[in-house]
């Protein structure tokens, strides 16, 4: 960064960070889990577990969504010399942090299986199909005022990687052809025009 500039991560690219992860570590725990009878059976379990999937991605998806409003209304438009973050970094950077609390999930997810087959792991997965339907709801966002939001890295440091935690104060804006990632999170498919 110089002469004042920040450095910004897309807020799409960030939420969308967890959701492969949770996703393919909930795939894989529910496969094990089905591999243990559990207390109540397999059936149960995976009908239990299809419920939690079913809640935990419309509670992940619809929760906290005035927290991204706000700032995404009132932003303003990055300055000359902000940074602009890769796509790839943002990723690293969020799933490097939280990497043991991926890890804690996953054996929490195959611990349950002992008990409910299967459950834990369509939770997680819940999770991250959750994180994938927020991030594409925020690219909706971006594509409906025809701008890409971006955070302050700092400031994710300082909010242990949420990009509408308690020390973001607002967010930063440029056109929608900024980056290497499209509206959403997603990487782009061509090239951006510059």
């Amino acid at each position: 960064m110089t002469r004042g500039g920040q450095g910004l991560a897309r807020v799409a690219v960030v939420v969308r960070a967890g959701a492969a992860p949770l996703w393919w570590l909930g795939v894989v725990a529910a496969g094990a889990g089905t591999l243990v009878p559990g207390l109540t059976g397999r059936r149960i379990g995976v009908t239990a577990g299809a419920a939690l999937f079913l809640v935990a991605a419309a509670v992940v998806a619809c929760a906290g969504r005035g927290r991204y409003r706000a700032p995404a209304r009132a932003a303003v438009r990055a300055g000359r010399h902000d940074v602009l973050q890769d796509r790839a970094v943002t990723v690293r950077n969020w799933r490097r942090g939280h990497r043991w609390w991926l890890l804690l999930a996953f054996l929490a997810a195959l611990s349950t299986a002992f008990a409910v087959p299967a459950a834990g792991g369509m939770l997680l997965a819940g999770c991250g199909t959750g994180l994938w339907l927020k991030a594409a709801w925020i690219g909706r966002l971006e594509q409906s005022d025809e701008v890409l939001l971006w955070v302050r890295v700092d400031w994710l440091r300082a909010g242990v990687g949420r990009p509408a935690g308690r020390r973001v104060k607002g967010y930063r804006t440029t056109g929608i052809a900024a980056g290497d990632a499209a509206p959403g999170g997603a990487r782009r498919r061509t090239p951006a025009l510059v």
